[in-house]
């Protein structure tokens, strides 16, 4: 799925209109403070671009968390406030649809999930929402695969519309149908279910596909070897060994596991990959696993890089996952991070800024990787 049909930002005009953007804002709150602020930055380049386009009025609409009706803990203030810091201009957030100031230059509609209507797609509330605007523009990547009123629903009323300047470089940054080569994907999941398609794509395209997380495990087993209580889905085993016989040498699993007794580390050890202990499970590949991966990224030109590669969440098990995220972010290659946990583990370790681009969308940018068609895009598309 590439652009053709869409109005991007050279297509669209601002001057002299309102223009609503809808924007992805949905981030981490702790004391009252937004602690993860690397979404809203994502999108302050086509905020401010509209704005110096000389347009009337910016209307942003976000959602946070999953409300059930009015929350002020899912309240979008916090957002405001960092959002004003980071354009350096005051921000207005408008409590309701009739209370967005017809002279404030710019403004954030609260949290749009306060309004059932929102996730129900709605038409005449996203009637509603479209009546806030001349122009609309979608720059929420990581709610694209979500047919919400505020995402799908408000471009049937809105006849300017298109993607802006972060959903673009979505587009084309997550667009693998020509790479430079060699092409390497390394790939954690926990279940085989969840990113099969994805695989599959990849598979189709990679020189080499690297694996780790849960998903190892199944793979493990697939091979016929003992992977004790590691995460394991039995259901998928047959699609791991086709997917084995399909493209053999292309799937790179893990010489070594770093196991232990439970997630809590109590004892840990590493072993070979074929010798996991019955009561034991895998929560991290292992140094020599590390180090022939490093050596395989080394040699690419082109790295996708999607899931931890173990237990991240819980140190030790968090090693083979920094020293990766280290070691490409100091690569030549251009490294591809797509959404989620893999975007959160490089934010979390300062290194954004070294990779080619770093994905806001978990869900979407697997969606587009695999070759679907993302509900929100579709609907800014020129028939």
């Amino acid at each position: 799925m590439g652009l053709e049909g869409l109005k991007t930002f050279k297509d669209l005009e601002f001057a002299g209109k309102r223009v609503l953007i809808r924007v992805d804002f949905n981030v981490p709150l702790e004391g009252g403070k937004v602690r993860d602020s690397s979404r809203i930055a994502a999108a302050v380049p086509t905020i401010k671009a509209v704005l110096g386009f000389d347009a009337k009025q910016v209307i942003l609409i976000s959602h946070l968390g999953r409300p059930k009706g009015r929350d002020a803990s899912a309240s979008l203030k916090p957002v405001a406030e960092e959002l004003s810091h980071l354009v350096a201009e005051p921000v207005v957030l408008a409590d309701d649809f009739d209370k967005v100031p017809a002279d404030a230059r710019l403004v954030l509609l609260e949290n749009i999930r306060f309004w059932k209507e929102e996730e129900t797609n709605d038409d005449a509330f996203s009637k509603r929402i479209a009546g806030l605007c001349d122009v609309f523009v979608n720059d929420a990547f990581g709610t694209a695969h979500r047919a919400h009123a505020s995402t799908v629903g408000v471009t049937k009323h809105v006849s300017e519309k298109g993607v802006g300047l972060l959903v673009q470089k979505e587009v084309e940054s997550l667009d693998f149908s020509h790479p430079r080569r060699p092409f390497v994907a390394l790939i954690g999941a926990a279940k085989i279910s969840d990113k099969i398609r994805m695989l599959e794509t990849l598979l189709e395209k990679v020189d080499k596909l690297l694996l780790g997380g849960g998903i190892v495990f199944t793979f493990l087993k697939a091979r016929g070897f003992e992977v004790g209580s590691s995460l394991c889905e039995e259901g998928s085993l047959p699609i791991a060994k086709r997917l084995l016989e399909a493209y053999p040498g292309k799937i790179v699993l893990p010489d070594d596991i770093v196991i232990s007794d439970d997630e809590h580390g109590r004892e840990i050890f590493t072993v070979d990959a074929d010798k996991i202990p019955p009561d034991m499970k895998g929560l991290d590949i292992g140094d020599a696993a590390v180090e022939r991966y490093l050596e395989v990224l080394d040699g690419a030109a082109t790295v996708f890089w999607n899931g931890p590669m173990g237990l991240f969440e819980v140190p030790p098990f968090d090693t083979a996952t920094n020293e990766i995220a280290h070691h490409l972010a100091k690569s030549k290659s251009k490294v591809v991070v797509g959404g989620g946990d893999t975007g959160e583990v490089v934010n979390s370790l300062g290194l954004t800024r070294y990779f080619a681009h770093v994905s806001t969308g978990g869900g979407a940018a697997l969606q587009l990787v695999a070759g679907e068609t993302l509900v929100a895009i579709e609907a800014l598309r020129e028939k």
